[in-house]
C-alpha cells in the first residue's frame, strides 16, 4: 500500500469528542473548546499519509468555520453536512450518461438472459430504493456534554439531522450488463467472512445478467504480478466458498502505484471494482477512482469495509467482527480453566486490535471470565501502587486466580520503538502479550508468591474460520448492496450497516481516522462492571 500512498493527497480531519471536560466543537471559532486528535495518532504511516480529507470541521477546505453566533447556524452545518456526505456519480463526470431501467428484479425471469430485444422495465416492482431515501447517522439526543459518549455540536448539545444515502438497488442504472467486466479484490489481511462476500457479490452480479466477473488475485498485487492471471468467477465457482475461511482470491498488503492499476484496468477493460479491505485499502480504491476520473473511464470503484478490529469510521460493526469476538471466547474459556485449575493460576489472552480495542473489550465482556482488560484508547501502569500488578497480586491473594485479556495495540507506550514497517507501512508492534507475561513473572517473583502463568494468543486462529451466521448476513447483504451501488453509477463508495441499516457513504469520509473505544462510552462502562478493575494510573 505504500506505492499507493504516494499518489493519494495527505490529510487527517481532527475528529472531537465530548466528555465530561470535552465538548464537540466541528471548529467553531465562537468557542474556546478542547480538542483531541482521537486515535489518530495511532493511525499507521501509511494510512495516515493516504487519507484524502484535509477536513471535516468546516463548510469546505477553504471556506470560513461555522458560527454558532449565527442564529441559522444549525442549517448551515447540515447542509455542510448533506454536501460532505454526497456519494459520487457516474453523472459527475458524464452528464450524458444514459440511464436505462434496471435489469435487477425478484420477479420469475432468467438470471442471466441476454437483452437483445431491450430492457425490460420493472416499475410496477416496489422492490426498489429511491435516491432521496436517507438513513439517520446518529440517533441520540444527548441532553448534556456531560452525559456517557455525549457526541455534541454546541455546549448545549443542539439535536442536528445528519442524513446518509441508504442502500440497495435503484429503478435506473448507468451500465449495461452485456458491457460489464467486474472485477473483485481482497486486500489486508485474513478476515472472516471474506468468501462470503465474493460469493454474494458474484451472484448479484449474474441477477443484474453480468457474464464476465474475474477476480484479481492477491490483492492490488495482482494487477502487476504477471505471474498472477485473473480467476473467471460464476455462481458455480463460487456456490460453496462461504463453507471455508480465508479468501477464495488470496490476499497480500502493499501493491503498485495508482497509475499502474488504472492502466491494467484499462488494458483488462474492468469497469466495475469491488475492493475488499480496511482503511489503508479503501484509501487506495479513492485513489484509484480519483484516477478513473481524471482519465474520464466510465468505471464504478466501491468498497466492501474489511477489519476484524471493527475500527471502520461511522459503521455499527463491520464483517468478521463477530465471528472474532465469538471465537475470542473459546481462547478465554481456555485461559480461565487453566488459571483456575492451577495454584495461583494467571491466564493472558492477547488478542486482535492494533488501534481500537473493540474486540478485546466486547470478548471480555461476553466472557464474564476476564478480571483485566487492557486497550489501546485507555492507557494505564503496569507497576506502581495502582499499577496492572498491584491489582494482578490482590487477585491472587483473594481469589486464587486471574485471567488478563489484553488488546494487541494495548501498552505500546512501554515497549521499545521500532521503525520497522510492514508491507502496508504500518508499524511494527512490539509484543505486549509476551512483555506483559514477563513482567507479571519478575514482579511475583521479587514478592515471592508463587504463580503459574499460561499465554495464548489465537490471533491466527481467529483470522482462518469461517463466518458465523450473524456475519454470514452481514456479509450477504454488503455485497448485494455492494453491487446495487455499482450499478446505480455511484463510485469512490463503501457500503456499511448505520443503525442497523445498510447504507453508502463517500470513501473520503470513513478514513478520516480510525474509529476506536471511547473510554466515556457505555459499552467501555459495561466492561468495566463485568471486570471489576479499577483505574491502572
Amino acid at each position: 500500500m505504500e506505492a499507493l500512498s504516494q499518489a493519494i493527497t495527505s490529510g487527517i480531519a481532527v475528529p472531537y469528542k465530548t466528555t465530561s471536560s470535552l465538548v464537540q466543537s466541528h471548529g467553531l471559532s465562537s468557542l474556546i473548546l478542547r480538542k483531541t486528535r482521537s486515535p489518530a495518532n495511532h493511525l499507521p504511516n501509511s494510512s495516515r499519509s493516504s487519507l484524502v480529507r484535509a477536513s471535516s470541521i468546516q463548510h469546505s477546505e477553504s471556506s470560513a468555520p461555522i458560527d454558532l453566533s449565527d442564529p441559522n447556524w444549525k442549517s448551515k452545518y447540515e447542509r455542510d453536512f448533506e454536501q460532505r456526505f454526497s456519494i459520487p456519480h457516474i453523472t459527475d463526470v458524464f452528464p450524458d450518461a444514459e440511464a436505462i431501467p434496471s435489469t435487477f428484479c425478484l420477479k420469475m425471469r432468467s438470471p442471466t438472459e441476454d437483452f437483445v430485444g431491450g430492457y425490460p422495465s420493472d416499475e410496477e416492482w416496489h422492490g426498489y430504493i429511491n435516491n432521496n431515501d436517507r438513513v439517520l447517522l446518529k440517533v441520540i439526543s444527548y441532553s448534556s456534554p456531560t452525559s456517557a459518549g455525549a457526541q455534541c455540536i454546541d455546549p448545549g448539545c443542539s439535536w442536528v439531522e445528519q442524513w446518509i444515502h441508504r442502500a440497495g438497488p435503484r429503478e435506473k442504472i448507468y451500465f449495461r450488463p452485456e458491457q460489464v467486466k467486474a472485477a473483485i479484490i481482497t486486500c489486508g489481511g485474513l478476515c472472516p467472512g471474506l468468501n462470503d462476500v465474493i460469493r454474494h457479490i458474484v451472484i448479484t452480479l449474474e441477477i443484474y445478467g453480468v457474464k464476465n466477473i474475474v477476480g484479481i488475485p492477491f490483492g492490488y498485487r495482482g494487477f502487476s504480478d504477471k505471474d498472477l492471471t485473473e480467476m473467471p468467477l460464476s455462481r458455480k465457482v463460487v456456490q460453496n466458498i462461504h463453507l471455508s475461511g480465508g479468501s477464495l482470491l488470496g490476499v497480500s498488503r502493499g501493491g503498485p502505484s495508482v497509475s499502474e492499476i488504472v492502466d491494467s484496468m484499462e488494458e483488462r477493460g474492468i469497469n466495475m471494482l469491488f475492493v475488499l479491505g480496511g482503511n489503508g485499502t479503501h484509501a487506495g480504491a479513492n485513489a484509484i477512482h480519483d484516477e478513473c476520473r481524471k482519465r474520464k473511464m466510465k468505471v464504478a470503484v466501491v468498497g466492501v469495509p474489511k477489519t476484524i478490529d471493527n475500527d471502520i469510521l461511522h459503521m455499527d460493526k463491520t464483517f468478521g467482527f463477530d465471528t472474532a469476538v465469538e471465537e475470542a471466547q473459546r481462547a478465554i474459556n481456555s485461559a480461565y480453566i487453566e488459571a483456575h485449575s492451577a495454584y495461583h493460576g494467571i491466564g493472558i489472552v492477547k488478542l486482535m486490535g492494533r488501534n481500537s480495542g473493540f474486540i478485546a473489550m466486547q470478548a471480555s465482556l461476553a466472557s464474564g471470565q476476564v478480571d483485566i482488560c487492557l486497550i489501546p484508547e485507555v492507557p494505564f501502569n503496569l507497576h506502581g501502587p495502582h499499577g496492572v500488578l498491584k491489582h494482578l497480586k490482590y487477585l491472587i491473594e483473594t481469589k486464587g486466580s486471574a485471567v488478563i485479556c489484553v488488546a494487541e495495540g494495548a501498552g505500546q507506550n512501554l515497549l521499545e520503538k521500532t521503525n520497522a514497517k510492514d508491507a502496508s507501512g504500518n508499524t511494527v508492534l512490539g509484543d505486549f502479550g509476551v512483555y506483559i507475561q514477563q513482567e507479571t513473572k519478575k514482579y511475583f517473583k521479587e514478592v515471592s508468591i508463587p504463580i503459574d502463568v499460561k499465554y495464548i494468543d489465537p490471533t491466527y486462529m481467529i483470522r482462518a474460520v469461517r463466518a458465523n451466521a450473524s456475519d454470514g448476513i452481514l456479509c450477504t447483504v454488503l455485497g448485494q448492496n455492494a453491487v446495487h451501488g455499482a450499478f446505480a453509477g455511484y463510485s469512490g463508495i463503501t457500503v456499511g450497516i448505520i443503525n442497523t441499516h445498510y447504507a453508502y457513504l463517500p470513501i473520503t469520509e470513513v478514513i478520516e481516522y480510525p474509529k476506536s473505544v471511547d473510554p466515556n462510552s457505555r459499552m467501555w462502562h459495561r466492561c468495566l462492571t463485568s471486570t471489576g478493575q479499577p483505574d491502572f494510573i
